[in-house]
């Protein structure tokens, strides 16, 4: 590769670092081309991509930005797979293809500008999903009013039931 194709490799992976939300770097030793086709399918259906650079250009187009602070992950065969949406959707897919597949080992990741190391990643890809967490939050979110109806609601209840006794009983009285 000549020095203008890398240099245009770092200002892209640069570009993308600061625009990515998460990355997680993984080391693909022994992958062969077939499953690493299905790995990148499998990510960017979860709005992610996978990409293989050189240590070195990496290091460089890191520079300026949080992924220096993971520098020391930068050896070996690396993927670096970028997410641009849910992020919890995409370790999901990332740690479940690893467990599939030993030949790849996630080594770590930086989540909005905060390193993780290789257990946070995979405690990350624990969480439900971001659905899951806004249904339970509109579960909490629902129940406070429907709690306070049903509390002011039965005073008037207790009330007309109490009529409704009296009523009853002097029926039954005449």
């Amino acid at each position: 590769m000549d020095r203008k194709a890398k240099e245009r490799v770092v200002a892209e992976l640069h570009e993308k670092l600061l625009r990515t939300h998460m990355a997680v770097f993984a080391n693909f030793r022994g992958l062969n081309v077939e499953k690493m086709t299905e790995l990148r399918n499998v990510l960017r259906k979860t709005d992610a991509e996978l990409k293989v650079v050189k240590n070195t250009l990496l290091r460089i187009a890191s520079q300026g930005t949080p992924y220096r602070e993971v520098e020391e992950l930068f050896k070996g065969p690396l993927t670096v797979t970028l997410s641009y949406g849910d992020v919890v959707q995409t370790t999901k897919s990332l740690v479940e293809f690893a467990k599939k597949n030993a030949e790849i080992e996630i080594k770590g990741g930086v989540l909005q500008g905060k390193p993780l190391t290789r257990d946070q990643v995979i405690q990350l890809a624990e969480l439900p999903s971001r659905e899951v967490l806004l249904s339970k939050l509109l579960g909490v979110l629902v129940a406070v009013p429907t709690s306070m109806v049903t509390v002011l609601a039965a005073v008037p209840r207790s009330f007309v039931q109490v009529l409704e006794a009296y009523r009853q009983k002097k029926e039954a009285e005449n």
